[in-house]
């Protein structure tokens, strides 16, 4: 026997669906907004350097414009010139949106990077260089310059741990697991995103949505500090001798696990 369907019932039944569906959605939304907001710890408020350690003598060089950290690389700190928290942390993801202003410092000494953390050499075997415009910045983790997470122009890309794959008395390993994997930098002046976890002596690095750093191991890295953003660079008669921190920091988020 055929049986007929009631358009009018299927199609109401069809429409309770939709609209289940989206208050579902919906409400599933703001409950990880909620989440978020209730596990996720603000480092900048967008109006002052609250929570920050201004370097003694620094004179106005790394202020708040325009509700953004902003630094001109020239403090005038006679010690350490970096910014950094007032408190220390452990395990956590932090996420960070930078940009460098400008890259007017021709670094005429950047290296071929290869996958495994070394440099390309020509057939003398001398390290190749090129030379290119740049600008040079980074976040330290844990309280030490050797845990730094580099911003920089270099085509190798940002993220990458400069103290570890840079250091000769590393295991092959660790050199070529704080290389990046690929160059997801965007275009100098243009806003970026880090999310930064640290979890015990592992480190994982994602860059504007690219995993290019991942669990990458850092021996010996302190189990706790602040965190720091990072100075570079030095003017001499009006003219930068080395790639200048001309950077700029917003939406500073951590969430410590």
């Amino acid at each position: 026997m055929k049986t007929s369907l009631n358009p009018f019932k299927t199609v109401l039944t069809l429409s309770f669906g939709v609209i289940l569906l989206a208050l579902f959605t919906i409400l599933s939304a703001a409950s990880s907004d909620a989440d978020s907001n209730e596990d996720w710890a603000r480092l900048f408020n967008g109006e002052d350097l609250t929570g920050w350690i201004v370097p003694e003598g620094d004179n106005g060089h790394w202020k708040v414009v325009d509700g953004v950290i902003d630094y001109d690389a020239m403090s005038e700190a006679p010690g350490d010139k970096n910014l950094w928290t007032e408190n220390e942390y452990e395990d956590f993801v932090l996420k960070v949106d930078w940009r460098i202003k400008e890259a007017p410092f021709i670094n005429r000494n950047v290296p071929i990077i290869l996958p495994d953390g070394s440099h390309k050499l020509d057939e003398n075997g001398d390290v190749i260089r090129m030379a290119v415009p740049d600008a040079d910045s980074g976040i330290y983790v844990r309280g030490n310059s050797k845990s730094q997470i580099n911003i920089w122009a270099w085509p190798v890309g940002s993220g990458e741990v400069y103290g570890y794959r840079t250091d000769s008395n590393m295991p092959a390993a660790v050199r070529a697991g704080v290389t990046p994997t690929m160059l997801a930098d965007n275009h100098i002046g243009e806003w970026n995103t880090f999310e930064i976890t640290m979890l015990g002596e592992y480190l994982t690095v994602k860059l504007n949505g690219y995993v290019v750093i991942r669990n990458a191991h850092l021996p010996g890295v302190d189990e706790k500090g602040p965190i720091a953003l990072q100075h570079h660079g030095t003017m001499v008669d009006g003219e930068w001798t080395s790639s200048p921190s001309l950077v700029q920091f917003k939406n500073v988020y951590i969430r410590e696990l």
